[in-house]
């Protein structure tokens, strides 16, 4: 049987939560912790919290640590679910067993995770580090704390955005970004999904297509848009999916050369300020036609083909305002020209349909 034994100070925070900090060797730390590093199942299911390891920064790490006279005041955070068993001995003193028996870890390393991996390379068995532990009752608390502890720290917002689908009581702030990251996600991993894997996140590094960019146009459209429609009901999140899967659907049919295997560098169109820009192309013909379902958005889209610059010329946002193909950049001044011309191209598109229709 392997137990870790370890001298604690308790600090009192909130009701019902041991949160306590302790010395340890890092080699012991990460015997009993472990560090889950952000994965998908073959199904799609989200595994794990942590990002990937870089490896310059532990080697910057590691290069510091090795000094005779390096130290490293700032702690580790690990959370248990379960595995380790708290004795008070006097008042704010604590005794702390940690069971890894069989090679178990109830630990999971919450912030701290470069700082472990350069000081496992190291000979220093005198070396400790702090570490700060907090008792969860559930994977679900522990990877809220996790979101919570690293919002202000100078980790990726894309890993923060990625996780969010998965955990629960955050605060309101989270609550719009969350709703659109658990659209993204289920574009990205359903295998129905006419957006199926093509958008990039920690955890499909292969994918074109900028998560940002499309949670902002899920958000814009569930803020002011089709998306909108949908809040109400029970089964808000099907409905979005399908939505924005259909007219994505679509939008690769019409687009074809321009969609299928292209960059943001070979194509606007897969560029986040076209993806932004298209999204109230999506809520207007939504609105205006009626549309749905993929056959209802290629007519508006095969209307608006000829006013667009995805990959060659120019467009003519206005006399004054022309611009070579690429000359659209990801800011909010180029998204809002683009997202205007669009729109207003979509507009008079089909205005000028409907009169030859009717002649």
């Amino acid at each position: 049987m392997t137990t870790y034994r370890f001298k604690a100070i308790r600090a009192h925070q909130a009701p019902g939560h041991d949160v306590f900090v302790f010395a340890a060797n890092p080699h012991d730390v990460l015997a009993f912790s472990e560090i889950e590093r952000v994965s998908r199942q073959d199904d799609g299911k989200l595994n794990g919290f942590q990002r990937h390891q870089i490896g310059s920064h532990i080697k910057d790490i590691r290069d510091y640590l090795a000094r005779e006279d390096a130290v490293l005041p700032n702690a580790v955070i690990v959370a248990f679910i379960d595995g380790v068993r708290i004795a008070s001995e006097s008042e704010g003193v604590l005794d702390i067993e940690v069971d890894a028996t069989n090679g178990q870890k109830p630990g999971f390393v919450v912030d701290g995770q470069q700082r472990l991996t350069a000081l496992s390379g190291l000979e220093k068995s005198s070396f400790q580090v702090f570490v700060s532990a907090l008792v969860c009752k559930d994977y679900n608390e522990l990877r809220q704390q996790f979101v919570l502890i690293n919002n202000t720290r100078p980790l990726p917002k894309t890993l923060i955005y990625e996780l969010l689908p998965e955990v629960e009581g955050l605060p309101e702030r989270f609550t719009k970004r969350k709703f659109s990251a658990r659209i993204v996600d289920r574009l990205n991993f359903s295998a129905n999904s006419s957006l199926h894997r093509q958008i990039r996140q920690h955890t499909n590094t292969l994918g074109v297509l900028s998560d940002v960019a499309m949670q902002k146009l899920v958000m814009n459209s569930a803020s002011d848009g089709a998306l909108r429609d949908f809040i109400q009901y029970e089964n808000r999140e099907d409905q979005a999916y399908q939505l924005v899967s259909e007219f994505f659907a679509a939008v690769e049919d019409v687009f074809g050369p321009e969609w299928e295997g292209m960059t943001p560098r070979q194509s606007r169109l897969v560029h986040g300020a076209g993806l932004v820009a298209m999204g109230f192309v999506m809520d207007h013909l939504y609105y205006a036609e009626g549309a749905s379902h993929r056959s209802q958005f290629k007519p508006g889209l095969e209307a608006l083909k000829p006013y667009t610059a995805w990959t060659s010329g120019q467009w003519q946002f206005t006399e004054s305002d022309v611009r070579p193909w690429n000359g659209i950049q990801n800011t909010p001044s180029d998204i809002d020209a683009l997202t205007r011309y669009l729109v207003a191209a979509v507009k008079k598109a089909l205005r000028k349909a409907r009169r030859a229709a009717n002649e």
